[in-house]
């Protein structure tokens, strides 16, 4: 895909959500949304071993008010908001991600689903919003099946 795709598709807020991509594009992803001056957040969740160090990482990678509650409804509420943040767009690099999902299923489908909730409420406001998550190549391909 050449950069000018990327760019096009990361632009369009129609296409946005949480997304797995595959570990080795993440780099190139961010750089073009850095190109398109959207705020890009990158979290690292190697070592996270509960939703309270996955709460932390998120507030800490989007600058999330001190008052940040940390739970997931507060979590919803400060993603589709991003107040403190703006910017034409935003792309959320959820890196390292393949052992918290291993280990805490229903929160990772929890965060997928108020991902991609947020990425709705904003392109309903005609903004892009990206939540991808790099996988590496085997683990993509057991996601897929």
């Amino acid at each position: 895909m050449s950069a000018v795709d990327l760019r096009t598709i990361l632009a369009d807020p129609d296409h946005s959500g949480a997304y797995f991509i595959d570990v080795r594009d993440a780099d190139a992803m961010a750089q073009t949304a850095q190109g398109l001056d959207f705020a890009v957040m990158r979290v690292d969740l190697a070592g996270c071993t509960d939703k309270d160090g996955l709460m932390s990482r998120l507030a800490k990678a989007g600058g999330f008010p001190d008052d940040f509650g940390a739970n997931w409804d507060a979590l919803s509420d400060a993603l589709r908001d991003m107040a403190w943040r703006t910017a034409p767009g935003y792309v959320w690099l959820i890196e390292n991600a393949s052992d918290w999902r291993d280990a805490h299923h229903a929160d990772f489908d929890t965060l997928l689903e108020i991902l991609n909730e947020a990425a709705f409420e904003w392109a309903h406001a005609d903004v892009a919003f990206w939540a991808l998550l790099p996988f590496p190549g085997d683990k993509l391909t057991a996601l897929e099946d």
